[in-house]
């Protein structure tokens, strides 16, 4: 069944507001193994919504909306509805009643206008609102569903997570699916498509889809069956294919973080890392530390900006930096280095580069980083360019 997300606002539309509502419903409709086929955005606009509507049920057989279910003026997504189901705004007590005990437990007195919200459209079902006093909607017509969500991003998801999930999973009688994520990082996306595409086989019931970020690529397999064991093993089949192509790259599965899997294998090893950064300023310290645990094998880093520190904190030799710039290979060396024996760990990681906007030349252009790992047994750096 295809469905199509609108989310409604004319903050959406001029930009002023991130529409977090259609990503948050795309994802967990996908993780649950439905297929969005549409995502539109609409204006406070009756005759907007109208239109949207109407060509959402023209394409699609579920739509879900968020926006426009407050007490205000501009909230008119019922008035909407109701014109184009051909239906009443019909007066439901009770929701006033609840609505009312709301303002009451936080010592409020209801203004008059909240009144608008026991307004409901004629033969909809409700979802229950934990959070506000806008209800969701549900209202359905020519074996198409059509649900209303508030536009406030944390009612929104507690009404889809403990209402619309629930009723769609067993309105639709989902295959069953299993979904597995490989997370790749050193490759671009191209390249893996490359190394992946020659001797790829998908069956119609599995999909392999390419979701690049400025952390790596994720490969995300999707895959249907009659059965779970049958979704399993078509996914299973594929994950094993792309362990055998471009399994080198591959980090971790479904939420792993680098962060996180790095940390693992310091734990596992018995190893200490520590950090030496000029033009990252300690955010890699910061990722490294985002990692509850991380105290195990990371004993601190060092935020070397100028040159003075580098010399005066990890020891840096001076000749190095005139020589060769502090934005080297050489300096990527001895920032490791000096980092290393400042905190006694078995590993050093140091970041050096043009972040830009200026100074960059044309050996060394803005983006030019050198990054240094020194060991008890080895210390080198690579230099790469990030760009812009």
């Amino acid at each position: 069944m295809k469905i199509e997300i609108i989310t409604i606002g004319d903050e959406i539309l001029s930009g002023h507001t991130v529409d977090t509502n259609a990503a948050f419903l795309a994802s967990s409709l996908t993780d649950n193994g439905f297929e969005v086929s549409f995502l539109s955005s609409t204006g406070d606009s009756i005759d907007m919504m109208i239109t949207a509507f109407r060509l959402a049920l023209s394409r699609a057989e579920i739509i879900i909306t968020t926006g426009g279910l407050g007490p205000t003026d501009d909230d008119i997504t019922k008035k909407a509805i109701v014109k184009v189901f051909k239906r009443n705004l019909i007066y439901h007590e009770e929701i006033l009643e609840d609505i009312k005990k709301r303002f009451e437990r936080r010592g409020l007195e209801m203004p008059a206008i909240n009144q608008n919200q026991a307004l409901l459209p004629q033969g909809a079902k409700i979802f229950p609102n934990s959070f506000g006093s806008a209800v969701g909607l549900c209202l359905t017509e020519n074996n198409k569903t059509f649900i209303s969500l508030p536009g406030v991003p944390l009612e929104a998801k507690q009404i889809f997570n403990d209402e619309v999930l629930p009723f769609l999973n067993n309105l639709t009688q989902t295959k069953s699916f299993k979904i597995i994520k490989l997370r790749t990082t050193g490759i671009i996306e191209s390249k893996l498509a490359e190394l992946i595409k020659p001797k790829l086989e998908l069956t119609s019931n599995v999909k392999l889809a390419y979701l690049p970020t400025y952390g790596g690529v994720d490969l995300r397999i999707m895959a249907t069956g009659e059965t779970d064991e049958e979704a399993e093993d078509s996914a299973l089949k594929l994950k094993r294919y792309l362990e055998t192509t471009v399994g080198k790259y591959i980090y971790g599965t479904d939420n792993d973080s680098l962060e996180a899997v790095i940390g693992q294998l310091l734990i596992d090893n018995d190893k200490t890392l520590a950090t030496a950064e000029s033009c990252t300023g300690g955010y890699l310290g910061s990722l490294i530390t985002s990692i509850p645990g991380a105290s195990g094998y990371f004993p601190g880093g060092v935020v070397t900006y100028s040159n003075e520190s580098k010399q005066r904190d990890i020891n840096v030799p001076l000749d190095i930096i005139e020589s060769h710039g502090a934005v080297s290979e050489e300096c990527a060396v001895a920032m490791a280095d000096g980092c290393r024996k400042k905190f006694d760990t078995d590993y050093a990681l140091s970041i050096t580069g043009i972040a830009g906007p200026e100074g960059g030349t044309d050996p060394k252009p803005v983006g030019t980083t050198y990054i240094g790992l020194a060991s008890a047994h080895n210390n080198y750096a690579r230099r790469f360019n990030f760009g812009n």
